[in-house]
């Protein structure tokens, strides 16, 4: 849940990593994406969007990483630093690397941090540099693993890594459940909160799966526009819900 020092955050945050959308609004020439979509992600705090394909999940991301036009206000308040650019870190749903992929995770993680071209030695400062990092996510053993023989829980610690390089103040993830087991959803998600908790940030995820609602601080329940906003409790029982999903999906992946 949302840090002590965080709970009276819509006074005015005291930490580094608060974001406001107000009144977003996406069109793609007469298609409207987005409608008026406006909420708070205060410091520390985890909020989970929901919806189904095509709601507009991985079009406001979109927006929020500066990739696609929009009408409204984003804007990243810093106590410390007033209104600023914030840094975000992206975890894209997973890629599925090819099992015969002979690329190893520490040349991924140079490649992608660095513009380093794959062939290269790596040099021993580089190694520990990416040790650090994977030790952030308890991934240290991954380092020499080639990418298409992890898991897709490893395969999203390693993504997390990336993106927590350098440490960012928004850490975005799409998707981060997919394509891993019941297991591995419990692991990122006790990674997650170890992460905002040490490093004070936000953290905005989409997700299909409904079980892990209860881990979070607010649910977005979002298709165009937001149609319920709470915990998971709230949401899952709210009538915007059924309406999209039916009855029994509250405990159920959809």
């Amino acid at each position: 849940m949302i840090p002590k020092r965080h709970l009276d955050c819509h006074r005015g945050c005291d930490g580094r990593c608060c974001l406001r959308l107000e009144h977003l609004t996406v069109k793609l020439e007469e298609d409207l994406i987005l409608d008026d979509v406006s909420f708070h992600l205060h410091c520390g705090e985890l909020i989970a969007l929901i919806g189904p394909n095509g709601a507009g999940k991985s079009s406001l991301f979109k927006s929020i990483l500066g990739l696609m036009p929009y009408q409204g206000k984003i804007t990243f308040e810093s106590a410390e630093r007033g209104r600023q650019k914030p840094r975000i870190g992206y975890v894209p749903q997973n890629p599925g690397f090819d099992p015969g992929d002979p690329v190893s995770v520490l040349d991924l993680f140079l490649t992608a941090t660095t513009r380093r071209p794959a062939f290269l030695p790596v040099s021993k400062s580089q190694r520990n540099k990416v040790l650090d990092s994977l030790k952030r996510v308890n991934g240290e053993e991954l380092i020499d693993r080639r990418v298409g023989t992890l898991s897709g829980g490893e395969v999203q610690r390693v993504l997390l890594a990336m993106a927590l390089e350098p440490l960012p103040n928004l850490l975005i993830l799409d998707e981060p459940m997919s394509g891993v087991d019941m297991e591995g959803e419990q692991q990122l998600l006790n990674l997650l909160d170890q992460i905002r908790e040490e490093f004070d940030l936000s953290i905005l995820i989409s997700t299909h799966d409904f079980q892990t609602l209860n881990r979070v601080d607010k649910v977005i329940l979002l298709q165009k526009r937001i149609l319920a906003a709470g915990n998971a409790q709230v949401v899952l029982h709210s009538p915007a819900f059924t309406q999209l999903f039916g009855t029994g999906k509250g405990g159920a992946q959809a």
